[in-house]
């Protein structure tokens, strides 16, 4: 049932307006502009690497595979929150259906759980490259690689899956106007009537142990490659898995210090304006698809190496057609 007219706790609002920068809702127009010019960035820096990835067979390993599969994680983060964020700012066309906003939600989520799974398969990976070197090719094989993506992704499922299904289960009644870009848990629970102490409990926890489980198999996973590096008796090789293992660390970084400081700064400064905590949402969200192409792209030799001679190679001038020699008749 669609409701527009009053706050009585009796209905339930179904259509919402995404307002995504309250304060800037008269010159809206003019964020088209840069956060078009982001997303281009964003899908051109990822799908260039992911094609260098697939184009040159020998970067069909499982690391590489990986860095691509994070890759084009990134491009569909973007893809689920910028189009119908930049489409809205130029038409002024913001409405949006429960069941739309609750797919859209869910989308955001499981991509962004399912690119940290991707972190701890990229972990386990460079655990048995580096500890079991002897052993890698046996072990790692594109069965196991594809159980543990499929594993991956039933993990992000179920972790998701409760918040979202919570969410569907509340009735919205204070407002149709969603003060976000996009269908945010937190968000949109604001707009409910009732108590959802559970919806928020059940969000934060989920949350905080994902997170927490996570950092504690990273950093065990990390500190047995990095002591096991040091003891690689030859110095290219240890220089090699050392700085594999820094470009995976920055970007373990970038994603999760962007959502954490995200999520604190929401709970914690409670005076900061609207379009304060939508621009973190949208930093934390649009960060790392913005930055791990460049951190792949500039710290991984074998991937540096194939980029530059296809930069060279588009650099190179076109050769002259040879001129037909005219036979006589």
């Amino acid at each position: 049932m669609s409701a527009w007219s009053n706050g009585s706790s009796n209905v339930s609002y179904s259509n919402f307006l995404l307002v995504g920068f309250p304060g800037l809702q008269e010159s809206r127009a003019l964020l088209v502009l840069p956060f078009l010019s982001l997303y281009l960035v964003i899908v051109s820096a990822n799908a260039l690497v992911i094609h260098t990835v697939v184009a040159q067979r020998s970067l069909h390993q499982p690391m590489y595979l990986l860095i691509a599969l994070l890759l084009a994680v990134n491009i569909c983060v973007a893809t689920t929150v910028l189009p119908t964020m930049i489409f809205s700012f130029s038409t002024y066309f913001n409405r949006i259906s429960l069941p739309r906003c609750l797919f859209q939600m869910f989308c955001i989520y499981f991509l962004i759980v399912f690119d940290c799974n991707i972190l701890l398969v990229m972990a386990l990976d460079r655990y048995v490259a580096i500890c079991y070197p002897l052993r890698y090719p046996k072990l790692v094989t594109a069965q196991l690689l594809a159980g543990l993506l499929g594993a991956a992704a039933a993990r992000s499922t179920c972790i998701v899956a409760p918040v979202v299904g919570l969410a569907s289960q509340v009735r919205f009644c204070r407002s149709h106007i969603i003060h976000h870009f996009a269908c945010e848990h937190m968000a949109l629970m604001k707009l409910s009537c009732g108590d959802v102490s559970l919806n928020k409990t059940v969000g934060l926890t989920v949350r905080i142990f994902n997170r927490v489980l996570d950092m504690l198999l990273l950093g065990a996973s990390y500190s047995r490659i990095i002591h096991a590096a040091f003891r690689i008796s030859s110095g290219r090789a240890r220089s090699k898995a050392l700085n594999t293992c820094g470009s995976h660390l920055l970007v373990i970084f970038t994603v999760y210090s962007s959502t954490m400081s995200s999520s604190i700064v929401y709970r914690v400064a409670r005076a900061t304006s609207q379009d304060v905590h939508n621009l973190l949402s949208a930093y934390y969200l649009l960060l790392p698809c913005l930055v791990n192409p460049f951190i792949y792209g500039a710290r991984t030799k074998e991937i540096r190496q194939h980029l530059a001679t296809l930069f060279q190679r588009a650099q190179l001038p076109a050769p002259p057609e040879k001129p037909q020699s005219l036979l006589p008749t």
